[in-house]
């Protein structure tokens, strides 16, 4: 018999076993599409709803261990749930809700893999990144890493037919395995030599400086190569391309999301202490990983590459977040630890909800057009009007505007870096407002880069004669996509109920809260620090915006004693547009081309001025891809060309190598 409070744990634990069940139940009847995406699928939705309901009231509660009757016989499994895991399980269920209803509608025939086997694939994904969530040993956080990392390696090449796809699926595989070789080394450079591998006994270890900043650069590099921090971002842009949208949105929504979850486990609550230059590192990768992003996000042409270097962005901007908290909690200011957190678990809630809306309306536009060139694109919005109204809340709220969920998580960061001049580095000084400089430009062409997304896609006229065929999502996609708008609108109207759950999360951290802050206030205005230093008021801000609306309305209404004239629109002179009139996907991103061009690698093909069919032609590549990846691979080439010449199919050098090694070994004993 457990306690009542170890009911919170047993559900979730449920759940995990639930989602192993339906994907074996996918097995049973692997041919038949209805089944899996009517009743398999919805019925994952269900586990998904359940461990919100389990995660949400177990963050308020004590830290609740369990052994698992599971593992090696003397290296058991164990688990843990306390308010950490607790907030990254229930956005895992809030996820795996959205995606597995819309789902339910997506999956088609001949997408490369039987439904049956998808659904396995599907659903152990699911529960390996709840696992490692709960993992209280790095035996079974190891194990429940690498079932993610190969489950999702066989649902990125779900259409492994296609080469690219092939290629894709090895590099987020290679670099997925460098990052797990890291987090090895990390786990037992904390370990220390004590015998012991469960979490408690790394917490009681002992390490001196240099020890603990082995481990924490360790386990930047190894989380870092899954959340795609620079420079291993490089699998990030080819996988989500790859992908099934549904998957995009989890690996995005979520996944990078336990790289961050493993980051805080190990810098907050393995190690025993939080040294300043450890965050000036992670605040500057982080902040170098957003600019990156978003520069390389604007000048995409594919619609699904565009998302995957925004959720590059977003994670820079998230691992900055973690970076000034440490630098805050190591000069023992635990008030703007707290805030740096909350703003950092806020915004992974917030990516969460509008990446996965986004991905999942690019796959309902991939569905309908057989196309994710934005170049051949336009003017969806007549045809799919449920995928153009909600994707449109997405791209609102991944822009940052109020009073969306976006806003809410980069005001707090911002309000984190303007609070911080107080501290006693003046080295720091100097470089805190660079940050904040550095975090309002990402957020300012952020919203550059959603006004292209959003425009190319949906508005103006259609570029292509096929796009007018084109379809509105199915029922089950318009619920999944409704749910993740439905929590972008929530999350950024009511801050301060999810600030209050977020308080458990900071309290076991930094042992700090911002409810005495909030507390004080009135609900309608959400003030971390002090009123009398930044508020922010969304439900007043979102009346203002109805009421001035309304305002207008009633106004040109009773000034024009409702009548209505209608005319046609002036046109610029050219009475018949085409969309060739139309800015481009290039087109917009052509000024950040101009503007950072050293960073890119730019190969232009220029028409012909003569050629009656002039092309041109404008590629951009990632300059780290040729600097860094490009001689690693030639020189691994030369490596393995130069040891295949031990191996030449013939028996007797094998015997004679076997031969030669023997007297080595005697010749060692002796």
């Amino acid at each position: 018999m457990y306690p009542f409070d170890a009911a919170p744990l047993d559900l979730i634990l449920g759940v995990v076993l639930l989602w192993l069940l339906i994907g074996v139940a996918g097995l049973l009847r692997p041919t038949s599409l209805r089944f899996v995406s009517r009743v398999l699928f919805p019925i994952g939705a269900i586990g998904g709803a359940l461990l919100v309901l389990a995660a949400v009231f177990s963050i308020r509660i004590d830290a609740v261990t369990l052994v698992l009757p599971l593992g090696l016989p003397d290296l058991p499994f164990h688990v843990r749930l306390d308010a950490l895991s607790a907030f990254f399980v229930a956005l895992v269920g809030a996820v795996a809700l959205g995606v597995s209803l819309f789902s339910a509608g997506y999956f088609r025939r001949g997408e490369g893999t039987v439904p049956g086997l998808l659904c396995l694939q599907y659903h152990v994904f699911l529960a390996s990144m709840v696992m490692v969530m709960l993992a209280d040993d790095a035996y079974l956080f190891m194990v429940a890493w690498e079932t993610m990392a190969l489950s999702s390696y066989f649902l990125v090449t779900t259409s492994h037919k296609i080469a690219e796809i092939r290629r894709a699926g090895f590099l987020y595989l290679l670099i997925a395995h460098i990052g797990a070789i890291a987090l090895l080394l990390c786990f037992g450079v904390m370990h220390g030599g004590a015998g012991q591998y469960t979490f408690d006994a790394l917490r009681s270890s002992e390490l001196s400086v240099f020890w603990a900043s082995t481990a924490f650069l360790l386990a930047l590099f190894g989380f870092g190569a899954k959340a795609g921090l620079l420079p291993l971002h490089v699998w990030l842009p080819e996988a989500h391309p790859a992908a099934p949208s549904p998957v995009s949105a989890l690996m995005s929504g979520v996944m990078l999301k336990t790289a961050i979850y493993g980051l805080l486990r190990v810098t907050f609550d393995l190690l025993p202490i939080q040294i300043w230059w450890w965050g000036v590192v992670a605040l500057v990768l982080g902040l170098m990983t957003a600019l990156f992003g978003v520069m390389f996000a604007a000048v995409q042409s594919d619609m699904k590459r565009l998302l995957a270097y925004s959720s590059i962005e977003n994670i820079g901007i998230i691992v900055a977040g973690i970076g000034l908290a440490i630098i805050f909690h190591a000069y023992s200011n635990p008030h703007l630890a707290a805030l740096a957190l909350v703003a950092t678990l806020y915004h992974c809630l917030n990516h969460a909800f509008f990446k996965s809306l986004l991905f999942l309306g690019t796959g309902s536009v991939l569905h309908s057009t057989q196309e994710r060139n934005l170049g051949k694109l336009g003017g969806l919005i007549r045809n799919m009007p449920w995928v153009a109204g909600l994707s449109l809340v997405g791209a609102l709220a991944i822009a940052g505007l109020p009073p969306l969920n976006g806003f809410v998580s980069e005001w707090l960061l911002l309000q984190a870096f303007l609070f911080s001049p107080g501290l006693p580095n003046p080295y720091l000084n100097m470089l805190v407002p660079l940050g904040s400089a550095a975090l309002v430009l990402a957020a300012a062409l952020s919203g550059y880069v959603m006004v292209k997304f959003y425009g190319v896609i949906f508005l103006g006229q259609q570029r292509e004669e096929k796009l007018s065929s084109a379809r509105d999502a199915g029922i089950w996609e318009r619920i999944g996509m409704a749910w993740f708008a439905a929590g972008c609108i929530a999350l950024g109207l009511f801050p301060m109920a999810i600030v209050l759950l977020l308080d458990h999360v900071t309290l076991s951290l930094v042992n700090f809260t911002l409810s005495a802050a909030i507390s004080g206030n009135s609900w309608l205005l959400f003030a971390p620090v002090a009123a009398e230093r930044a508020s922010y008021g969304p439900l007043l801000f979102l009346l203002g915006i109805v009421g001035t609306l309304l305002v207008t309305f009633f106004t040109v209404r009773g000034f024009y004693h409702g009548r209505v004239r209608r005319g046609a629109a002036w046109d610029c002179g050219f009475p018949e547009q085409t969309s060739r009139m139309q800015d481009t996907a290039e087109g917009f991103g052509q000024p950040i081309t101009q503007i950072f061009e050293p960073f890119f690698s730019v190969r232009r093909q220029m028409p012909d001025p003569f050629s009656k069919a002039p092309v041109y032609a404008n590629t951009i590549e990632d300059r780290l891809w040729h600097w860094l990846y490009v001689p690693v691979a030639r020189a691994n080439e030369r490596v393995a060309s130069w040891i295949g010449i031990l191996q030449h199919g013939r028996i007797h050098l094998y015997l004679l190598y076997s031969f030669a090694t023997l007297l080595a070994l005697l010749l060692f004993v002796r």
